[in-house]
């Protein structure tokens, strides 16, 4: 669950949750889901601004955000930086608020103080695996999440491999 569609480490972790491919999802049996908190307005242009194909959903009232007890304000541990993050906070402020000046509908796309967070349900309504993200850079890594739910993992840097034989 994302803190909001215009915060710069939600759109860098949601490009890097498009490089999972749907082959994997599809042998383990798992759905991606992205839920956003502003209106579904902003699902097109979120998901062509980062690539990504798979489920997304919004929830304007933060309703699940409540259920899961997902928290409102930055916590005091800001030394946790999420793996998926590739700009430095000035850097992706600033982009995060030119997007929000020039895109279709001037807002703010939610909360700016709703924290998201990573959760892993089913089948049914079981909860496998909940992490409440305690600030904008306290993503779980994305390869931690998809082991959990039997998932392979994914390669997200650009450098090769290098695999010994």
């Amino acid at each position: 669950m994302l803190q909001n569609f215009l915060c710069y480490t939600c759109k860098e972790y949601v490009e890097d949750l498009a490089k999972v491919p749907k082959a994997f999802l599809q042998e383990a049996n798992v759905r991606l889901i992205v839920i956003g908190q502003s209106s579904y307005h902003h699902i097109k242009t979120f998901c062509s601004l980062t690539g990504y194909t798979h489920e997304m959903y919004v929830d304007p009232q933060r309703e699940i955000y409540k259920i899961f007890g997902m928290k409102r304000g930055e916590g005091n541990n800001v030394s946790v930086r999420s793996p998926h993050v590739k700009s430095n906070m000035l850097l992706g402020s600033i982009k995060s608020v030119w997007r929000a000046m020039t895109g279709p509908a001037f807002d703010f796309q939610g909360d700016p103080a709703q924290q998201g967070g990573t959760l892993i349900l089913g089948p049914g309504n079981e909860v496998h695996f909940l992490h409440l993200d305690k600030n904008r850079l306290d993503h779980v890594p994305i390869n931690t999440v998809l082991q959990l739910a039997g998932v392979k993992p994914v390669n997200f840097t650009s450098k090769p491999q290098i695999i010994d034989i």
